[in-house]
């Protein structure tokens, strides 16, 4: 992938000014006398958002980006619209904007494109950084969002359980990790029962993917991702209007990945593991049935109140194994239910831990990264919503708190207390500053930042 980031010190680079309300006069009286009159003639006002471009003698002089607030907080992506609204060329940031390294974050990720299948001119735009901006973690925080928004971009018909396979062996060899696959019917041979009843009726078989990273020595970090790679909701089929979008259903995979790439790239001291159930979710004659009965890998017989709640299923057998190396921290990441949704909205994933620490810790980096996550509690009296009177728990619970029973059916999977579980989007339904229309990398960046500080 071509960097938007150019070696420092480029002295033909146009000019940004970001400004406010309150840093616009001083800002208008360091413009040459051109520039300013031409901006007092434009009328130009600093609000969020609001630019102008400035003349100059050999073409495009400057430009001037309205920060709206005086703090600059409004939106601290805000900049990443620059990326739709540049013309071709080399751009270097004239001041101080309210964080620098996020505001040239945001333009590189407002400049995706997905052309897989329509092909469109790219721009050329590149930025100059400063020296107190990291310019090879930018490119790799860049280069893992680019990967699992492409990911959950690609149609189910090209992006199904082999071919996501392919992509997670593929970063696999880039980072010289240990890669390896159990398919079909050896998932029973193995024992991953539940990963084998969502997929066993698609044409495409199911597959858990497996690779390590690291010195063995070093601290265990285990990521799993849900990826479902199609969901029709089983035999308690979705209607339409809730089956549009499950080409995205395997985004808890592409976090997962997008996330390993940061961590390999910046070469963690961390011993990581990624596993992802990689699934369709089909109706055939194959099909797993409500009140069919299971044995999990742990042991848990599991009765299936609704098959269109497979993917805390897949999951389970997967932190099963995840739980079984006992690693200091376990991260998974599912497009799990709508009731997070509905509780918080499409852009602040959900997530549950017993760690009271570190759920502290993650707020504040997804806060510092403008990766917004939000606690929602582990609320045990509520487990009694998943009692079966024939099995040891009902894979759903009322009508009621899905999000909560949902993160409390897999918690009977995980004795780890270092347990992160996010219930992402993964999506963007109309396009913002730095997040394009479409499939979307959340949390990713906010555990970057929180496992660099840890491991780095």
């Amino acid at each position: 992938m071509n960097s938007i980031f150019v070696a420092r010190g480029n002295s033909d680079a146009i000019p940004i000014w970001f400004v406010t309300a309150a840093t616009w006069p001083d800002i208008r009286e360091r413009l040459d006398a051109a520039s300013k009159a031409f901006a007092e003639a434009a009328g130009f006002e600093p609000k969020a958002g609001r630019h102008l471009l400035l003349p100059g003698k050999k073409g495009l002089g400057g430009v001037l980006f309205g920060l709206g607030s005086s703090d600059g907080l409004s939106d601290r992506f805000l900049p990443g619209h620059l990326a739709q609204l540049l013309p071709d060329g080399t751009y270097r940031f004239a001041n101080e904007t309210h964080n620098t390294r996020l505001a040239a974050l945001a333009v590189a990720l407002g400049n995706y494109r997905f052309t897989r299948y329509r092909k469109s001119e790219p721009s050329d735009i590149k930025i100059d950084l400063p020296q107190s901006v990291d310019r090879e973690e930018l490119d790799f925080i860049v280069e893992g969002v680019t990967l699992a928004r492409d990911l959950i971009n690609t149609p189910a018909n090209d992006m199904g359980p082999d071919e996501l396979e392919g992509a997670a062996r593929k970063l696999a060899t880039l980072h010289d990790a240990k890669f390896s696959a159990v398919v079909g019917d050896d998932l029973l041979k193995e024992n991953f029962p539940l990963i084998h009843a969502v997929g066993r009726a698609a044409d495409r078989a199911p597959r858990l993917l497996d690779f390590t990273w690291g010195n063995d020595k070093h601290p265990r970090v285990t990521l799993v991702g849900k990826g479902v790679c199609f969901d029709t909701g089983g035999l308690d089929i979705k209607p339409e209007s809730g089956m549009l979008n499950m080409k995205k259903d395997m985004g808890g995979a592409a976090t997962a990945l997008a996330l390993a790439h940061m961590i390999m790239s910046r070469k963690l001291k961390v011993r990581l593991r990624v596993l992802i159930p990689a699934v369709e979710n089909s109706i055939a004659g194959g099909s797993f049935r409500p009140r069919d009965i299971y044995t999990s890998r742990k042991g848990i017989t599991v009765e299936i109140g609704n098959t269109d709640a497979e993917g805390r299923l897949v999951l389970a057998d997967a932190l099963t194994l995840a739980d079984e190396e006992k690693p200091e921290l376990i991260i998974d990441f599912a497009t799990l239910t709508g009731a997070a949704r509905v509780a918080l909205g499409p852009d602040l994933p959900a997530f549950f831990t017993d760690d009271d620490a570190l759920a502290n810790e993650l707020m504040a980096s997804g806060a510092a990264e403008n990766d917004p996550v939000w606690r929602l509690p582990l609320w045990r009296p509520y487990e009694s919503m998943l009692e079966s009177k024939v099995a040891d728990t009902n894979n759903v619970g009322g009508g009621q708190g899905g999000a909560i029973t949902a993160a409390l059916f897999m918690r009977k999977f995980v004795t780890a207390k270092s347990w992160l579980h996010f219930d992402i989007f993964a999506w963007t339904a109309s396009a913002k500053p730095g997040r394009p229309e479409g499939g979307e990398c959340q949390t990713a960046r906010a555990l970057y930042a929180l496992l660099a500080a840890r491991y780095g």
